[in-house]
Formats: C-alpha cells, sequence, structure tokens
C-alpha cells in the first residue's frame, strides 16, 4: 500500500481523535465546544423555535448543557461521522472490487464449504476509470450519509431517552417521597424547607428527590416564590405523575386547604398507583417468562435436534449447530437479561447506600461544629487544634477501614459480596492457564480437554459469590423486614410522653433481629457522646439500605422540627411496611415464574440426554461394512466415533451455556436482581457436570 492509499486514513484519524479526546479531557471538550458553538451556534439558534420537544427533552433529563451546546456539538459530530464514514466507505468498496475480481475457481477454492456459493460473484470485469468514479462517489457519500444521519439522530434521541429513563424511576420513587414530604409536613416544617430537605436526599429517594433541587435551584439562584418555582418544577419533569402532583400542590398552596390532608390523600393514591403498576408489570414478566421458554429455550432445542437429524442424514450442519450454541444461544439470553432488567426496575428500587463519613470528634459531635462538605468551618469557628484534631481523626478513621477490611475477610466478603469475584475469577483462570497446554495436540486445540476444567471453574466461581450474596441478602431482608416494627415501637413509646433517645434506649432490648445489635451500637455512641443524629447517620452508613435509610432520614430530618415524633414515625411505619408487603407480593408471584424457568431448564436437559446417550451411540458408523449397512435406519447416514465425540461435546456446552444463562435469569425474575441468579446458575452447572459425567 502507497503513502497515497494511507492518507485518507490519516485524514479519517485526525478527525476522530479529538471526539475521542472530548470524552476523557475536559480541556479538549471545550475547544471543540467553542468551535461548534462558534460553527454551528447561529444556524441551531434560527431553527430553536421548530423543536420544542428537544429542549423538553434536554431539561427533562438534567443534562449539564444548553440546548445551543448540545445542537452545535450535535452538527459538528455528525458532520464529523459523514466524512469519516464517507472516507471508510471508499476503502470499503475497495476491498469488495479487490475481492470480487478473483477468478471463480480461486474464491471456491478459499472459502469454507457452507459459503462456495458466493463463489459465482467472482470474476468482476475490469471497470473504467469513469466507471470507478461514479460507482466510488455514490458508494461513499451514500455510506457517508447515512453514518451522519444516524449520528446526528442519535445525539437526539438520546436526551429523550435518558428523560423517559427519569420518569420511570420517578414514578417508581413517588410514593415513598410523598410520604417523606408528608411526614415532614406533619412535623410542622413549613413548605420551602420541606422542599429543600427533600432535595438533599437524591441518595435515598432518587429521581423523585432529584426533581426537587429544580425548585430549590429556581428559589436560591433566582429568587423565586415557592409556588412559582414548583409550577416550574411540575412544566420541566419528565413524569406526567410527578407533573400533576405538583400542580395539585400549587392549587392546595394557593387556596390554603389543609396541606397534610392533601398529601394523605395524594400518598394513599399513588400507593395505591404502585400497586397497580406492580400487577401490570408482573403479568407483562409472566409473558415474558412464557416467550422465554417458547425462544430461547425450546426454539433452540428443536432446531438442535433437527440440525442433527439433518447432519446425520446429508451433513454439513456442524457449523450451524457451533453457531447456534455458542452464539445466537448466549447473545440471545444476553438481550433477554438486559431487557428483564429494564422491566424490573420499574419495580425493584435498588439498594440505598451512603458514602458519608461517620467521622466525629467527642464533645464535638454537634452538627453546627462538624466540617462542612466543601471543607470549610461553619459559622462555629472551630479552633485551629479542633480542626486538626478532627483531620488526625479523619486520616485514622480511614485507616482503620481499610485494616477493618483486611482483618477481617469474612465480614467483609458478607458485607460487599461483589469483592469475591475479584478474588474467585483471578484464582479460576489461573486453574484453567494452567490446564491449557494439554488441549494443544498435534491436529489442533482440543477444546474438550479442558472443558471440564472450565465448567468445574466456573462453578467454584458461582458457588462462592452465591454463597456470600445469599448470606449478605438474608441479613438485609431480615434488617428490612424489622424496620416497621422498630418505627412502630419508637413511636408508641414516644407517645408515652418518652423522649426519642430514651425510647430508642427502650426498644432496643426488644426483639428485632439484626436491628437489636445495631440499635446497640447505636446507644453506645450516644453514650459515647455523639448527639442522636450522628449516632443514627453512623447506623445508616453500616446497614446501607434504602428502608434504613428511609427511616434514618425522616428521624432527623423531623427532630429539627418538633419534639413530638410519633405522627411522623407512624407514617415512616406505614410506608416501609407497604413496601414489605410489596416486595413479599412480587416475590410470591416471581417464584412461579422461577419454577418455569426450571421446568424448561429440566426438559433441555433430558433432550440432550437422550440424543447424547441414546441415539448417537446407536447410530451405525460409517465404513462400518455390510453389518453397519444392514442395520442403518433408512434415509439415515453413518456417524464415525470422531462425530459423535464432536456432537457429544457440543451437547454438553449446551447444557453449559444453557445453565449458566438460565440461572441468572431464574433469580432475575424471582427477585429483580440478576445476581439471585448465582444460585440458580450453580444448581443448574451443576447437574448438566453429573449429568453428562454418569449418564454420557
Amino acid at each position: 500500500m502507497t503513502l497515497t492509499n494511507v492518507v485518507p486514513l490519516v485524514v479519517a484519524a485526525c478527525l476522530t481523535v479529538p471526539i475521542a479526546l472530548a470524552a476523557v479531557h475536559t480541556g479538549v471538550d471545550r475547544l471543540l465546544t467553542r468551535a461548534s458553538i462558534q460553527i454551528f451556534g447561529g444556524y441551531i439558534d434560527e431553527f430553536r423555535r421548530e423543536h420544542p420537544q428537544r429542549q423538553q427533552a434536554l431539561r427533562a433529563a438534567h443534562l449539564p448543557v444548553t440546548y445551543r451546546e448540545y445542537g452545535s456539538k450535535t452538527m459538528l459530530y455528525a458532520g464529523t461521522a459523514a466524512i469519516v464514514g464517507s472516507i471508510l466507505g471508499l476503502y470499503l468498496i475497495w476491498a469488495v472490487l479487490l475481492v470480487l475480481a478473483i477468478d471463480p475457481e480461486t474464491l471456491a477454492a478459499a472459502l469454507p464449504g457452507p459459503l462456495t456459493f458466493l463463489a459465482n460473484l467472482g470474476g468482476l470485469p475490469a471497470l473504467s476509470a469513469w466507471e470507478l468514479f461514479g460507482l466510488f462517489s455514490v458508494a461513499c457519500f451514500t455510506i457517508g450519509a447515512i453514518v451522519g444521519t444516524a449520528i446526528y439522530w442519535l445525539r437526539w434521541w438520546y436526551p429523550a431517552y435518558i428523560a423517559d429513563r427519569r420518569a420511570s424511576r420517578i414514578e417508581t420513587a413517588l410514593p415513598s417521597t410523598i410520604a417523606f414530604v408528608y411526614a415532614l409536613s406533619r412535623s410542622g416544617m413549613s413548605i420551602p424547607e420541606v422542599i429543600h430537605i427533600v432535595a438533599r436526599q437524591e441518595e435515598t429517594y432518587g429521581e423523585a428527590a432529584a426533581e426537587f433541587s429544580v425548585a430549590v435551584r429556581h428559589m436560591d439562584t433566582f429568587g423565586v416564590d415557592v409556588v412559582t418555582a414548583l409550577q416550574r418544577m411540575g412544566r420541566h419533569s419528565p413524569s406526567s405523575q410527578f407533573g400533576e402532583f405538583t400542580e395539585n400542590l400549587v392549587s392546595v398552596l394557593q387556596s390554603g386547604h389543609s396541606l397534610s390532608a392533601f398529601l394523605e390523600r395524594q400518598y394513599h393514591d399513588y400507593q395505591d398507583e404502585a400497586e397497580s403498576q406492580q400487577e401490570q408489570v408482573l403479568g407483562l414478566l409472566g409473558t415474558l417468562a412464557e416467550a422465554y421458554v417458547t425462544v430461547l429455550v425450546a426454539g433452540p432445542l428443536f432446531l438442535i435436534t433437527i440440525l442433527i437429524v439433518i447432519g446425520i442424514a446429508v451433513g454439513g450442519t456442524f457449523e450451524p449447530l457451533q453457531a447456534l450454541i455458542y452464539v445466537i444461544l448466549p447473545l440471545g439470553n444476553l438481550v433477554f437479561i438486559i431487557y428483564l432488567s429494564m422491566v424490573t426496575d420499574s419495580i425493584v428500587p435498588g439498594t440505598a447506600t451512603t458514602d458519608e463519613p461517620d467521622v466525629v470528634a467527642p464533645g464535638l459531635a454537634d452538627s453546627r461544629d462538624r466540617p462542612q462538605p466543601d471543607g470549610g468551618v461553619p459559622s462555629g469557628a472551630l479552633p485551629e487544634h479542633a480542626r486538626e484534631t478532627i483531620d488526625r481523626l479523619a486520616y485514622y478513621k480511614r485507616l482503620r477501614a481499610t485494616r477493618d477490611q483486611l482483618g477481617n475477610p469474612l465480614e467483609t466478603l458478607l458485607e460487599r459480596p461483589n469483592l469475591v469475584l475479584a478474588m474467585t475469577v483471578p484464582i479460576a483462570l489461573v486453574v484453567v492457564l494452567w490446564e491449557l497446554p494439554s488441549a494443544v495436540t498435534a491436529e489442533g486445540f482440543d477444546v474438550a480437554a479442558i472443558d471440564d476444567t472450565i465448567a468445574l471453574a466456573a462453578l467454584f466461581v458461582l458457588a462462592t459469590f452465591a454463597i456470600c450474596y445469599e448470606l449478605h441478602r438474608r441479613r438485609i431482608d431480615a434488617i428490612e423486614g424489622a424496620v416497621p416494627d422498630l418505627l412502630d415501637r419508637l413511636a408508641s413509646v414516644n407517645e408515652a410522653g418518652t423522649s426519642i433517645v430514651l425510647a430508642i434506649d427502650h426498644v432496643r432490648d426488644s426483639e428485632l433481629g439484626p436491628l437489636s445489635a445495631e440499635l446497640d451500637r447505636v446507644w453506645a455512641d450516644i453514650q459515647w457522646g455523639a448527639d442522636l443524629e450522628t449516632a443514627l447517620r453512623r447506623f445508616d452508613h453500616r446497614v446501607r439500605t434504602r428502608a434504613v435509610s428511609r427511616a434514618v432520614t425522616v428521624l432527623t430530618e423531623a427532630m429539627n422540627a418538633s419534639g413530638n415524633l410519633a405522627t411522623v414515625l407512624r407514617i415512616a411505619g406505614q410506608q416501609a411496611a407497604t413496601d414489605r408487603r410489596l416486595k413479599r407480593e412480587r416475590a410470591q408471584v416471581m417464584v412461579e415464574y422461577m419454577v418455569v424457568v426450571y421446568v424448561a431448564f429440566f426438559v433441555f436437559l433430558f433432550i440432550v440426554a437422550v440424543l447424547s446417550a441414546y441415539l448417537l451411540p446407536n447410530l451405525p458408523a460409517s465404513g462400518a461394512g455390510e453389518a453397519a449397512e444392514a442395520t442403518a435406519v433408512e434415509g439415515l447416514g453413518g456417524v464415525s466415533e470422531a462425530d459423535r465425540a464432536a456432537y457429544t461435546t457440543l451437547f454438553y456446552h449446551a447444557t453449559l451455556v444453557q445453565g449458566v444463562l438460565s440461572g441468572l435469569i431464574a433469580g432475575q425474575l424471582s427477585t429483580g436482581d440478576v445476581r439471585a441468579g448465582a444460585k440458580h446458575a450453580t444448581v443448574m452447572v451443576g447437574l448438566a457436570v453429573l449429568l453428562f459425567a454418569v449418564v454420557v
């Protein structure tokens, strides 16, 4: 290839590299933004009014860019993609012409058996210079236009997609968020203060709390009143339910009606809506489970059987079988897992975590004296030696956390089961690589020599992760199950006139499962001089569940407004109990779908075992003489020993692939979390290994 032939590729690389760097480097991104606005900014402003839905999508998606900036960069990226696509299209057409110029005989000799029909396309006659120029021009500019249009469309589609995802998450978190607003309003807080508090709880209440930050920004930055801020927040929200709630809230504020009564009605209405939505999604999951069994279990099984029969009769189906088992089956299952995660995301909220450090110096535990998140010191004006002490304590706490994790590896793995994979996956890879040389023979690479090693290594990884994850999940479920009882007992004691601090001391001796030990630690923090808010924040940081985070947030925020917390605790307890009930209903219904997946896998395993253990061994061997021909089934050819071994290996691998993916899907259907499928995948892979070791 001459230097002239490489120049277009260099141009394409020079155009692509800055865009790739802009994704990871702020300076390059800033330069591209300025250049795009300078070139296309006027055009974007001229046609701004023709695309109001794009501006609304950008606002709803909460993307930190202006419409002018996003539109200008879209034009720049689309134009660059069109040029690069044209250049690559030039090389693509060039390569196709070079291949098609080869004579059919040479092409047929180079192609695999199933693709020899493509040799008829060879022997393309030489084209004139004008014909080549016309062909290159039309093909290249057509490819460039397609690529540029695709990039332009994808860039404008992306904000709408993000907005839709945010709308789904907002509506999922809306009942609990309204319950939080209702509880704070019953504690005596004003609505502007409630809005500010909710906006700060994005880690606990997700996208619904992020929507309230829009109203906070309008009030704090632009100085608008609370009614106007709420109206703008509702208009820009991607969720129609949230917009409707905002309009009703504004109407109540303007009319002077009871805010608490309105919020109570709204809470119950949206809770009923959440239950209705859950029923719809569960019905959809039932349909998806049936579709999965039909398309990704029975369908591949039918194709495998048909291809085996055709292969025995006429041959030439081994490569399609490999494509089905190694490519189509995994990709189909992975696509189903991704889609299933999108469906279950609307009814199964994630687990709340918090990374807030719990460093508080003894004697300086009051929240007014703690260092601020920006590193500054509040108006309490701590002396220099106190700040140095707090910094040393923070450094010590970080070192102690690392030391505790390394010193108690079992507890660390149970708290963070994903870390198990960081340990077991390298061990499994080392074992497989150690056995890899035994699969290299004089005839080539024999995957059957190490497939048992790979299967046992996968079993080791899945089993260890499943044990740690299940222990972790059972502890979390036990804690979340005890939260409603805890809040109800705290409310009862507080109603009797006991302060919330003494109420915690009173209920910590009651039977609350894993929460009893955590309440003992909360009380120990208080006795050592920490205020109740700090002790509860530490409790939230240790447990890291959404139910506990919501309870702690409601309690700590309501304490600042009123000492009578019984009503607030009752509301929080009802919300926790409702969430728990919905979770139990989901689990009961989803178990049925998990059983469907198990039955489908057992059928898959049975059919494959019959094919491997009974059909293939009883077929006549090819070239076995007159005796074999006399016993041959009419219409079927013979099967050599090598073919039998190859088919058996394919069946074995099919059960392993189907076992891993079906197990993950069974866990995702039963709990909404694909990680819960590790135990099911362990069982299914273990059955597949045992079946082929004993029966086959």
